[in-house]
């Protein structure tokens, strides 16, 4: 720590200034990129790697640590020419400022930056990057599609994490180049594919990292397309976190690595599993709510009902009867509401006073209802049954068949109409003679009206 010195001076020892340098210089500069010659390269058995970038006048320490060494696909070796994304930072220890390497990958490939730029502002002009044309994931996919390389590390890393994270999901591999000339038609196709068989709920197009020109499959403009018409959502998983492709932009999300793609579509079920009793007794009580307000709703119907029906008279023991019956339910749930409340402190009491004693009682008072609206409901049955007699043998006393009985006789025309009057007739007329037993077809041969109508 500095200290002023006794002529007031401030003095730093050399490691305060040496820490001091170092946050200067990690707060000054964020991430860059440096190009240059590796020279001096060392491989301590700790696995990380130490080198020297140069160029015709000057040189820089770099540190790459194990982490991100371990990734790298192409070895390093002295005289390479490489383009490293690295922080500024200072050796405390020896006072040299040095670089801390994130990323490493072959110089020299400037012209296909530069493409991919210009792809990346026209697709982008065009729409195809807008956040509002990107769909939302399925929160719990049924099948998974894969999109890579079927010997590759990204489709052992993504059904590693599907296995681990959520076996209920079906996965779907459809295996493509990744890398090379054939790769871009392929990734194509598979898009092309996947979306006209509607077979699956989401689609991860992934592959492990490289350097730009191995990545360069997925910076082609019928990919982008591809990416964009799908009718499936698409994950862009490829890469490390540092590699950025034009399919990264065009896809529905971006995932850092095809791991983390996976993640992104597999709900973790060992996470549901702890949430799942809060929510069976959220449900419980939600559904205990619902069945209440529906037995109240029932009850207000059947009120409804009693007083627009006939047979409201039959109805009210039996809307009596639902409003017994809730009146037991609310009893049984408040009771069990506080049963679990006190689960603990009543353990010994309920040994002594077993509450199902009490759900007997309830039982036994509950039958009792039900055998005295049966019985109501038998004697309202054998009433209405003698009224219906009654009304019955007062209508058969004033039936025309009991006319018929007594002599008397219906007369109908051709055309089944009642003959009330001989005038209606003409000789040779069919008329037809209903009686008690049977029936007569008669041809009219006279035609007698007025006083003769009652003659012999």
């Amino acid at each position: 720590m500095s200290r002023p010195a006794s002529d007031s001076r401030i003095v730093f020892s050399v490691s305060e200034l040496n820490a001091s340098v170092r946050q200067l210089l990690e707060h000054s500069y964020g991430l860059l990129w440096v190009e240059g010659e590796i020279s001096n390269l060392a491989r301590p058995r700790s696995g990380h790697m130490y080198f020297s970038l140069k160029d015709g006048d000057a040189q820089v320490r770099a540190a790459l640590f194990r982490n991100k060494a371990r990734l790298m696909r192409t070895p390093l070796a002295d005289g390479d020419l490489v383009r490293v994304r690295a922080r500024v930072s200072l050796y405390a220890a020896r006072g040299d400022y040095q670089l801390i390497v994130e990323h490493v990958e072959p110089a020299g490939d400037g012209a296909l930056r530069r493409a991919f730029e210009q792809l990346k502002a026209k697709l982008d002009a065009e729409g195809l990057f807008a956040a509002e044309r990107k769909r939302a994931l399925p929160a719990t996919p049924a099948r998974i599609g894969v999109i890579t390389s079927a010997t590759g590390a990204a489709i052992r890393d993504v059904l590693s994490v599907i296995a681990r994270r959520f076996p209920l999901g079906a996965v779907r591999v459809y295996p493509v180049p990744v890398q090379g000339d054939a790769a871009p038609p392929a990734i194509v196709d598979a898009l092309t594919r996947a979306s006209a068989r509607a077979d699956c709920d989401v689609l991860l197009l992934v592959r492990g990292g490289g350097s730009l020109e191995d990545l360069w499959a997925f910076n082609d403009e019928n990919v982008a397309r591809a990416i964009v018409a799908s009718r499936i959502p698409v994950i862009s998983g490829v890469g490390h976190e540092v590699d950025v492709t034009i399919a990264d932009f065009a896809a529905d999300v971006r995932a850092a690595t095809p791991s983390a793609a996976a993640e992104l579509v597999c709900p973790d079920l060992s996470a549901w599993q702890q949430t799942l009793p809060r929510l069976a007794a959220q449900l419980e009580r939600r559904m205990g709510l619902r069945l209440s307000q529906s037995h109240q709703t029932l009850a207000t119907l059947q009120a409804r009902l009693a007083r627009q029906h006939p047979r409201r008279r039959l109805e009210v023991p039996m809307q009596r009867l639902d409003v017994a019956d809730q009146r037991l339910q609310r009893a049984l749930h408040q009771r069990l509401g506080r049963a679990r409340e006190r689960l603990v402190a009543l353990t010994q009491r309920l040994q002594r006073a077993s509450p199902q004693r009490q759900l007997s009682n309830l039982q036994s008072a509950h039958e009792a209802r039900v055998n005295r609206l049966q019985r109501a409901m038998q004697r309202q049955l054998e009433q209405a049954d003698l009224r219906l007699r009654n009304a019955a043998r007062g209508l058969h006393a004033v039936s025309p068949l009991q006319t018929l009985e007594r002599g008397y006789a219906i007369a109908r025309d051709d055309h089944n109409h009642v003959l009330r009057s001989a005038d209606t007739l003409t000789t040779g007329d069919a008329v037809h003679v209903v009686l008690a037993k049977g029936r007569l077809d008669c041809e009219v041969r006279e035609i007698h009206t007025g006083s003769e109508e009652h003659a012999p």
